[in-house]
């Protein structure tokens, strides 16, 4: 990763400072490094694969990590991203069969697994891709050696990660160490990091939200909390008995938390509270004013392939932002609204949301559909809508595609819709997002067909599906409304869910 100066920085000053601390089991700055030496020397002798079709400039060895939130993320992520590797994050959470897709594809030297028979292991065997069960391995993490540190930063891919799309085919992009370093950098005096504040982050690793927490506390020094499997209870008894002072979480886990914690006394030691994935409400900040009483109340925008967009500060700064817009343009970015035609519309004037920035992603490896994430004159965009005030603040009206933000996590209706229709019995369906106050958006789907059954949709969807994709609500409709074009109007169909109409019918176990 882009701080490994920082590591052994660390590792010299404080070694005996707790790095990573996950359900109380904890690895120290001194452990942290040398485990991560063991394990970089562990990967250069291994044999590179030969069946990797992939360009990828400048790296030697391709090591993806299928681990979940385990104690070891942070060694092998570390030595996984020292020059002239990269690393790939696979969430374990994900269906096989897209699991078995990612790694065929990416074809790496090796595979670090927190279960050795479990679905990753499993498949990369089945593809002559070696595996390595963290915690087990047979190689010396605790073998000094004399080689030399961690070798220096260059601007290579460090990084491939995976973000859903408008197909069930996960896109892949990939990172450079520079882009990252200076996200980091300005990080660093844009959230205040210079005194290491201890972090918990619940959510998880392999995605971006939780992956990048992790790796700016360890680059300022801090102790970096966080929990294997989500128990808003856990994470609240952390943050009391730790006295954590930083909390970055998608606002449905600070929901979770405060339920978890209702009764309790407030949480004192937080200073500043950090959330992203979904917008929050007035409701949301309300209750945490309670929860966490001390605490700057932060937001920021932003995407996987573009970076940090904007950042907001709701209570308890210098500058509190009205609670429908996400923030001024973050350090570094500059952010225009656009037609279709690309020319700036102005302010207070709805259209697509492009950016000018030197954070954004090189590419896509696979998987670019041209219909979200481009780069041209104008500057780069993912497809979203929004507007700008006069002041610079930015709304954001909604997503590309109508893609849908349940529990922080990013859905396209589309998914949702191929895994349905992909059920025996069911011959079309629709797919969107209702507002919720604990998810933020909660995923409803109408089908029609012959298939009626609650369990045997909701079972269907859960053999392709990542949990959270998982529709909340089903309803049946015996015949679609269409438009003049021959289309399902789907605005319809939602109203008439909305509305109660006899259109459709609820189905329940």
């Amino acid at each position: 990763m882009p701080i490994h100066a920082q590591l052994l920085r660390h590792a010299t000053e404080t070694p005996d400072k707790p790095a990573l601390v996950i359900d109380g089991r904890s690895l120290s700055y001194g452990e942290l490094y040398l485990r991560a030496k063991a394990i970089y020397r562990f990967l250069r002798d291994l044999p590179r694969s030969n069946r990797r079709m992939l360009n990828l400039p400048g790296v030697e060895k391709l090591a993806a990590l299928s681990l979940g939130n385990h104690i070891g993320f942070a060694e092998y992520f570390a030595a996984a991203t020292a020059f002239p590797n990269a690393c790939a994050v696979i969430d374990p959470l994900m269906p096989a069969e897209r699991i078995e897709r990612i790694i065929e594809r990416l074809a790496p030297d090796v595979l670090i697994v927190d279960d050795d028979a479990g679905p990753s292991a499993e498949i990369a065997r089945r593809l002559g891709i070696p595996v390595v069960a963290a915690g087990t391995e047979a190689f010396n993490l605790a073998a000094a050696g004399g080689e030399a540190e961690l070798p220096a930063d260059t601007d290579k891919i460090f990084l491939i990660g995976f973000t859903s799309g408008t197909t069930a085919e996960p896109k892949a992009y990939y990172r450079s160490r520079e882009q990252w370093c200076r996200s980091l950098d300005r990080g660093r005096v844009v959230f205040e990091l210079e005194d290491a504040p201890s972090t918990m982050c619940p959510g998880a690793l392999a995605h971006g939200l939780a992956l990048y927490a992790l790796v700016e506390a360890l680059d300022a020094g801090a102790t970096f909390h966080s929990v294997r499997k989500w128990d808003p209870g856990v994470v609240a008894r952390t943050l009391s008995s730790w006295q954590v002072e930083r909390l970055v979480a998608v606002p449905t886990h600070i929901a979770g938390i405060a339920r978890a914690w209702a009764g309790e006394p407030a949480l004192t030691s937080l200073r500043d509270v950090l959330t992203a994935g979904a917008k929050l409400d007035r409701n949301g900040v309300e209750s945490m004013r309670r929860l966490f009483p001390k605490a700057r109340i932060r937001e920021y925008y932003g995407a996987s392939e573009l970076g940090f967009m904007t950042v907001s500060t709701l209570v308890g700064g210098e500058i509190d932002f009205p609670i429908d817009r996400v923030g001024q343009a973050y350090a570094g970015v500059g952010i225009s609204i656009r037609d279709p035609d690309e020319n700036d519309v102005g302010t207070d004037v709805p259209g697509t949301i492009f950016v000018d920035s030197d954070l954004i992603a090189d590419g896509y490896l696979w998987g670019d559909d041209g219909q979200a994430f481009r780069v041209t004159e104008a500057g780069a965009t993912v497809g979203d809508l929004g507007e700008l005030d006069a002041n610079g603040m930015l709304r954001v009206i909604g997503r590309a595609g109508g893609m849908m933000i349940t529990g922080g996590n990013n859905v396209y209706p589309a998914e949702v819709e191929s895994a349905l229709k992909a059920c025996p019995g069911v011959e079309d369906a629709v797919v969107f997002g209702l507002p919720d106050a604990y998810f933020g958006q909660r995923i409803v789907a109408v089908v029609s067909g012959e298939t009626i059954d609650l369990k045997i949709l909701a079972d269907h969807c859960a053999s392709s599906l990542v949990r959270y994709k998982i529709p909340k609500q089903f309803y049946h409709i015996g015949s679609w409304p269409m438009t003049s074009s021959g289309k399902i109007s789907r605005g319809q169909v939602e109203r008439a869910v909305v509305s109660g109409d006899d259109l459709v019918l609820r189905l329940s176990a």
